[in-house]
């Protein structure tokens, strides 16, 4: 069984850097997601965003990790705001009820509701 792999990617401009995340969060690929923001405070960073396009697997842990981070992010005077999370990922956090922790995540309500239609035809 192959080991999960997360790569993440830094680029900054002045004050403000773009993390991008590609492959899997998880428990093995944690210490990446946390690392990554807390390495952009002695360089002056101050507005950090997340790009999850790339993130292919997200489990609780490797979620717990992303909210450690956004919450440690804050606590040093930093804004960390996640952008474009896949399918998986805004799953998990559906799921687990969390996003109201993320600032800028798109809230479940905003997204259309399925509603289940009765044999009959009428909702």
């Amino acid at each position: 069984m192959a080991l999960p792999q997360l790569n993440v990617y830094r680029h900054e401009r002045g004050t403000r850097a773009l993390i991008t995340l590609a492959g899997e969060i998880d428990l093995a690929t944690a210490p990446l997601v946390r690392q990554a923001p807390a390495e952009c405070l002695p360089d002056g960073i101050r507005s950090i965003d997340v790009d999850l396009t790339a993130v292919t697997f997200c489990d609780a842990g490797g979620l717990n990790a992303f909210l450690t981070a956004s919450r440690l992010a804050t606590d040093a005077g930093m804004t960390l705001r996640p952008h474009h999370p896949s399918q998986c990922m805004t799953r998990v956090i559906e799921i687990t009820g969390s996003g109201f922790l993320l600032h800028s995540f798109p809230a479940a309500a905003a997204r259309p509701r399925r509603i289940p239609v009765a044999a009959g035809g009428t909702p």
